[in-house]
Parts: structure tokens; C-alpha cells; sequence
């Protein structure tokens, strides 16, 4: 079922194509993979695909560009500005890519106007459908007085349908709902099925103002991207502690009583929230769509949400598919 994205007359399913992946996001995809992947997920019905100059060092969206028909809803991010490198390593920050360019921050107006310049180059496109403001967690002010105002003037000039900002956190993201006119926001790892404090700030603040959410990290680092974790498994990017473990094991035995999985209940239970329009999901290659699209497919047991509950494992509050 399509829901509406924003303000802008975009319209999205429930699952959304994450780029991180195909732009060599801990290992090379080489080029007999990744293709498989974006070509799943449009046989798979997804028609919303996300990315970011930061992913790869502008891999990400190159490969996008390249395989995607002009009628699918694109978001990319302003933040990071991609300039040339020097091209003897490898880049430092987890994608597996040469130095020929390096990032650099700048949430300024100009800044912003560059990046979406060499983005659409990139993508091969005239139009981006989305922008985000990609962590500007160090960045608040320039932001504010730099950034969002360059994109109400490019949405007010019809370059874009909506724009908005992409957090790990979500209080900064609350105080951009109030401050600004976005109407679409993307939060990793802050709503999910082991931690739900967006429902302190960000997501009434969002209901209240028609801002749409693209739930993003909903596996929490991996913690939850399988029926139980490895031990070696790390959450915001760190080993995960033993309690945080401990937890995750407790919700999975609640959900193997009722016979279904902790990616199972992650995904659909992010979906649930009213403010939630879809969940973007990363994938490096056919297979690994398949099974994103699959997690979809077969409800939780509401039993299984009430005992979750009952165990003090899901927050009352918090909305569970119907």
C-alpha cells in the first residue's frame, strides 16, 4: 500500500532502497553484484531509493544513476561536500573506495548549492525528488541560518518536492520540525524495536506538523538484522554492551513463542507509527533484497506484541501493526 512522503505529492511502499551498501560500504560490491540489487528491488515494487555523496565517496550515487528509471522517488544529501583528493589510500570512514575525492563539511547556502550540483551529475538526472540535511549534528546553526533556507528556496523553485534532514539522533531532528517548514525526515536507529525515544520529541512533533519519516537503521548496527545476534555484533557503531545483548535475547525468545523473528518484527514494527511513511533498507546484491522485501510478508502475531509489552520489552506507547 503506497503512503505519502511529505508535502509534495510523492507517494512511497513500505520499503525503501538504502544506498549505503552498493557504495562499498565495508567490502567492494563489485560489478557483477550490485547491480542485482537495485534491479530486485524495483521487480519488488520499491519506486523510492535513497543515497548520499558520503556513501562512497559518490559511488553510491553513480551506480544508482546508472540503473535507475526516471520515475522512481530519489532523495540524496547536502552536508558533505565531495572536492578532489589525493588519491594514494583508501577512504577512512567504511566504504572501501580510493581518495580521489575527499569530503568536506559545509552546510552553507553555496555549500549546499554545490553539492546538489555534482550529486545530479552523478546521478545522471536534472532533478533530485528529496533533499536532506545529512548529519549536521556539530553543524546546528550553519544549518539553520545556511542549509534550510537554500532548500525552501529550491523546493519554492520546484528543483525538489520536499526536503528535510538525516540523523542518528532525534532531538536535533525535533528542533528542526520546529524551526523550519521540512516536511520529510530520515532517522536511523532512534525508532525501533529495542529503543523508542523518538516518542519523547521527535515523532509527536512530527504528527502535529505533517512531517513524514523514513525509519532508516532499523536493525540498530545488526543487532537485530538476524534471528539472534553474534556476539561480536556492535550497536552506534561500538561492540555491543552484554545488558543491551541480554535484551535483544529476551525479545527474540518472546518472538520464537510466537513464531516469528527479531528482522521480522523490526521492520514492521517501525512501519506501525503513524508518522512512519516507509523503512529504508540497505542491500548490496539480489539476494539481500529478496530478503528485505520477504520481512514484509507475513504479520507478527499480536500476541507476540502484547507479551513484548507484558515483559516491559516495548514501550506501552508505542504503536504495533494492527
Amino acid at each position: 500500500m503506497m503512503r505519502p512522503l511529505g508535502r509534495g505529492g510523492l507517494e512511497v511502499g513500505p520499503l525503501a532502497f538504502g544506498s549505503a551498501p552498493i557504495g562499498n560500504l565495508g567490502r567492494v560490491v563489485p560489478d557483477d553484484e550490485w547491480p542485482g540489487a537495485p534491479a530486485a528491488a524495483l521487480e519488488h515494487g520499491v519506486r523510492y531509493f535513497d543515497t548520499a555523496p558520503h556513501y562512497g565517496l559518490g559511488l553510491a550515487e553513480q551506480r544508482l544513476g546508472a540503473s535507475l528509471p526516471r520515475d522512481c522517488v530519489i532523495s540524496t544529501k547536502v552536508g558533505r561536500v565531495l572536492v578532489p583528493g589525493p588519491g594514494d589510500g583508501m577512504d577512512d570512514e567504511g566504504y572501501v573506495v580510493p581518495t580521489t575525492r575527499v569530503r568536506v563539511r559545509d552546510y552553507s547556502r553555496d555549500g549546499v548549492l554545490r553539492s546538489l550540483e555534482a550529486s545530479l551529475e552523478r546521478l545522471g538526472r536534472d532533478r533530485v525528488d528529496i533533499l536532506f540535511v545529512h548529519d549536521p549534528d556539530e553543524h546546528h546553526r550553519e544549518a539553520l541560518e545556511g542549509a534550510f533556507p537554500a532548500l525552501e528556496e529550491l523546493r519554492s523553485q520546484g528543483v525538489i518536492s520536499s526536503y528535510g534532514a538525516g540523523m542518528n539522533q532525534s532531538e536535533m531532528l525535533a528542533d528542526f520540525v520546529r524551526e523550519t517548514d521540512l516536511d520529510v525526515l530520515m532517522l536511523a536507529g532512534r525508532y525501533t524495536l529495542l529503543e523508542q525515544g523518538a516518542l519523547d520529541d521527535l515523532l509527536p512533533e512530527c504528527e502535529r506538523r505533517g512531517v513524514s519519516v523514513v525509519a532508516a537503521g532499523v536493525f540498530n548496527s545488526g543487532l537485530l538484522a538476524r534471528a539472534r545476534p553474534r556476539e561480536d555484533v556492535t550497536y552506534n557503531y561500538e561492540p555491543a554492551p552484554p545488558e543491551i545483548l541480554a535484551r535483544v535475547h529476551r525479545i527474540a525468545d518472546v518472538l520464537e513463542r510466537h513464531g516469528t523473528t527479531l528482522p521480522v518484527a523490526a521492520a514492521q514494527f517501525a512501519l506501525a507509527h503513524p508518522a512512519v511513511a516507509t523503512v529504508c533498507l540497505g542491500a548490496r546484491n539480489r539476494a539481500q533484497v529478496e530478503r528485505n522485501a520477504a520481512l514484509f510478508d507475513t504479520p507478527v502475531p499480536a500476541a507476540a506484541w502484547e507479551e513484548l509489552v507484558a515483559e516491559g520489552l516495548l514501550r506501552e506507547t508505542a504503536p504495533v501493526p494492527a
